[in-house]
């Protein structure tokens, strides 16, 4: 009898561990699938930039500066290596962005121009799409988090080595009120 307990003890255990490995690796996935999906919004707005420079341009020629800082900032964030690098490079992206509209204020004309309205509109909804899978990815990196944080399943976590994972967080110049001027 006392073998059958031992027996079925053992078996729930390695049960337990199986399960757990699995439900970590899957989050783990999950977490780098909505990475993934994050990368796959900044590489539309990446590829509406050049578009949206050109047709600016054409405006401001002596606003060369603000333009030069998009370029610059959307180069950076293609030369960066990892998360964190992406997620401090898209800060300064999103800033220069937020600069280029700003100036577009200043030139009724390009206001009027309707490429410009057109890549505005879909730079603006490139945006939104960038905040909702920010927004699913620290949702999912939460859920990661937590399993392999709390017990029973962070003691799986901790024999196979599964880490947490940075959060999206806003730089402080994300954080700041923008202020327009002219």
């Amino acid at each position: 009898m006392f073998k059958w307990i031992v027996l079925a003890i053992v078996i729930f255990i390695i049960l337990f561990v199986i399960s757990t490995y699995n439900k970590l690796v899957t989050l783990r996935n999950r977490v780098k699938d909505q990475w993934a999906q994050i990368d796959v919004q900044l590489k539309r707005r990446f590829d509406l930039i050049p578009n949206l420079v050109e047709t600016v341009k054409g405006y401001t020629k002596h606003e060369s500066e603000t333009l030069e800082n998009v370029v610059k900032a959307r180069n950076t964030f293609l030369s960066a290596n990892t998360p964190e690098e992406e997620m401090k490079a898209d800060g300064e992206l999103t800033k220069a962005i937020s600069k280029l509209f700003a100036l577009a204020e200043s030139y009724p004309d390009l206001k009027a121009n309707e490429n410009f309205v057109a890549l505005q509109t879909e730079l603006q909804e490139t945006e939104d799409k960038i905040a909702s899978a920010r927004q699913f990815y620290n949702d999912t990196v939460l859920t990661y988090n937590n399993q392999v944080q709390t017990i029973p399943s962070n003691f799986v976590a901790s024999i196979f080595k599964f880490k947490t994972e940075m959060f999206f967080e806003a730089n402080e110049t994300e954080r700041a009120n923008v202020q327009v001027k002219f």
